[in-house]
């Protein structure tokens, strides 16, 4: 598979994340040159001047991506536009916002269509892409269809399938499923990309996601993935 390494963004998202860890996060990124670092907003600017000097020494494109309104995207569309926006002022050049779950839910879908909208301009004014967070463990399939539709119409460069951090019912998984992404692929316009996340920890999984449709895919496990697939010699 050419560019397999490309599908990656490398991410870290925990609270305890220190510097040091996104220093080595970055280091990581660039020595695979994956598509991107996915980081808190607190860091953007930070792994923004690693990344530009690391991408000089490995002769790596690796971006930088952060997250907006995360993990519940319950904060005020104001709020999410002023995280947005600052990330990329930091140099944030792609942007995961998770959009209002509870909107869907109770099927607010013009409001959620109206954010989005909103949020994607401020994206695209700045160079940067969006991918909008759907948090597909706690929707439907129809809700997800039109989800990924109202994502579409707004102007979203990608629908992505989870945060990692949603605590679903008993028995539903709470990362991203094959069935899933497909369902997203099939529901979004020609022009709109899928990113999985949540859960991808081997090549196996990696595989069967870009099988369904993935684009791109959210991992903390992105190096050892990546070795996985070199040892194998794919």
């Amino acid at each position: 598979m050419n560019n397999f390494n490309k599908y990656f963004d490398h991410t870290l998202l925990k609270a305890n994340a220190t510097e040091a860890d996104i220093a080595t996060l970055c280091r990581e990124a660039c020595e695979n040159d994956f598509a991107s670092v996915c980081v808190n907003g607190c860091f953007v600017k930070f792994a923004s001047e690693k990344i530009k000097i690391l991408n000089r020494s490995f002769g790596s494109t690796v971006r930088v991506c952060a997250v907006t309104g995360f993990p519940l995207g319950a904060s005020s569309t104001a709020v999410k536009v002023f995280e947005a926006d600052r990330a990329i002022t930091d140099g944030a050049s792609e942007i995961d916002v998770v959009m209002n779950i509870g909107d869907a839910i109770s099927s607010n879908w013009d409001s959620i269509e109206n954010e989005l909208k909103t949020i994607a301009e401020i994206c695209h004014d700045g160079g940067a892409i969006l991918k909008v967070i759907l948090e597909t463990c706690l929707l439907t399939d129809e809700e997800i269809r039109e989800a990924c539709a109202r994502a579409t119409i707004a102007g979203a460069d990608f629908v992505k399938t989870s945060t990692g951090f949603a605590t679903p019912a008993e028995g539903i998984p709470s990362g991203a499923t094959a069935n899933h992404v497909s369902i997203m692929k099939e529901s979004s316009g020609s022009k709109v990309r899928v990113k999985a996340s949540g859960g991808i920890r081997t090549l196996k999984s990696a595989l069967k996601l870009i099988d369904a449709g993935a684009d791109r895919l959210g991992c903390s496990a992105s190096v050892s993935i990546m070795n996985e697939y070199r040892a194998k010699g794919l």
